[in-house]
């Protein structure tokens, strides 16, 4: 009896690809390539040292907490109205100002969405600029430059091109090298939230630092009155009320650095300017194209509401969305750029371990079908026209001394 070798070979290869095709789908957060951890589904945002919340909750909710402990301790042998109420104002204040580190924390600030490919090169040359910087100078003929211009407020502000993003980032927009992310009215990354803060948490940013330097003037005023409304000498009440002197010491510390900020915050505020503006452009020697006087910079911080995001994490990926794919600019080893037409792929290729070329990956999606006839055929003359995926051997190369792509030489050093 004969044995079918074929049907027994092929079917387990079947069956693996039937398996493949039918992968579960995943949600957006589950295949960011930023460095962004996500909780609850990809409800909660948070940036890759969100670790360092719990020493800022720590920081925060242990003197607090010692500071409660104590009034609840003591009410009743002075004024216990006093002492319930100073107890109840503690209270409300470090919840609060958790409340806020969370919301700073676990919220997007402003995420930009990230291109797939680059912007075309002839939509990108619709602006003038004068920079004659291009995101990748060995691509003579599809150029981006690399910064653009755009008027805000009657006044030109540069914009610039993001290599990893594939965008021009939005003005006052920034990319953050922590978070791998291009921010809205990107202001700094915090290491304290472990979170950039940006244009939709910035509000609560404000309302946690003020907190904490509330918090902090507030445990260090009643302390000292625990010890000053105590009957004897003050040096001799203080080696008894050790919490009292250990709290004071703590918030007067706290306080300079917490109020100094909050300060310093407040400065940026009236004069509407991020953090990363203010110590990079430097608004105070030369006009501000972003302010709106005083009240109108207040009004934008607080009275307009926090901006819409820009990008839902929890929607479906797209089925051809390819997690593997990472920034353009470490896949070709520099700038990238994009045509309407076809992409200069000729410094693009890498050779893989088992020495085959490898195409970077957001080349394998690509649509070729617009292209002229002549690009897939060959001429009547039996020369082979130009294929976008072929890559010369060396014996090739020596045969050929000069070629062109879009009207452009290139020499022999520049294809090896």
């Amino acid at each position: 009896m004969g044995i079918d070798k074929s049907q027994n070979w092929n079917s387990p290869c079947r069956d693996l690809s039937m398996a493949t095709s039918k992968s579960k789908p995943k949600r957006l957060y589950q295949v960011w390539k930023g460095n962004n951890k996500f909780l609850c589904g990809g409800r909660l945002i948070l940036g890759p040292d969100a670790a360092s919340l719990f020493l800022t909750a720590f920081l925060i909710g242990g003197p607090a907490m010692a500071f409660c402990v104590k009034m609840l301790v003591i009410a009743g042998q002075y004024d216990q109205l006093f002492d319930y109420t100073v107890f109840i104002g503690g209270l409300v204040l470090t919840v609060l100002d958790l409340m806020f580190l969370s919301l700073t924390s676990s919220r997007d600030p402003g995420i930009i969405p990230r291109n797939s490919q680059a912007p075309d090169a002839d939509d990108s040359l619709e602006f003038t600029t004068p920079s004659m910087e291009w995101v990748n100078s060995k691509t003579p003929n599809l150029k981006i430059p690399r910064t653009k211009d755009v008027m805000v407020n009657n006044h030109t502000v540069k914009v610039k091109f993001c290599d990893t993003c594939l965008l021009y980032r939005p003005p006052r927009a920034s990319h953050c090298s922590i978070c791998n992310n291009c921010v809205q009215k990107f202001d700094h990354h915090c290491p304290w939230v472990g979170q950039c803060i940006g244009a939709r948490n910035y509000p609560f940013f404000i309302c946690f630092i003020s907190s904490s330097t509330l918090l902090c003037l507030y445990v260090f005023v009643f302390s000292w009155i625990n010890i000053l409304r105590q009957e004897g000498n003050l040096w001799g009440i203080m080696s008894r009320d050790i919490v009292s002197v250990v709290l004071i010491v703590y918030c007067f510390i706290a306080i300079w650095f917490v109020g100094g900020l909050t300060v310093f915050h407040f400065y940026l505020i009236f004069s509407n300017q991020t953090t990363y503006e203010n110590f990079r452009y430097r608004y105070d020697k030369k006009e501000n194209p972003f302010s709106k006087g005083l009240i109108g910079n207040l009004k934008e911080v607080f009275c307009s509401g926090i901006p819409s995001g820009m990008i839902n994490l929890r929607a479906w990926a797209p089925e051809d969305y390819d997690p593997s794919m990472g920034s353009i600019s470490s896949e070709l080893g520099g700038g990238f750029i994009g045509s309407k037409d076809k992409f200069d792929i000729e410094m693009g290729g890498k050779l893989g371990k088992d020495g085959i070329l490898k195409m970077p990956s957001i080349l394998h999606n690509l649509d070729y079908s617009g292209h002229d006839d002549n690009l897939k055929t060959k001429s009547r003359d039996m020369n082979a026209s130009f294929d976008p995926f072929f890559f010369p051997t060396d014996r090739q190369l020596k045969m050929q001394p000069k070629s062109t792509f879009g009207g452009h030489s290139i020499d022999d050093k520049r294809m090896q």
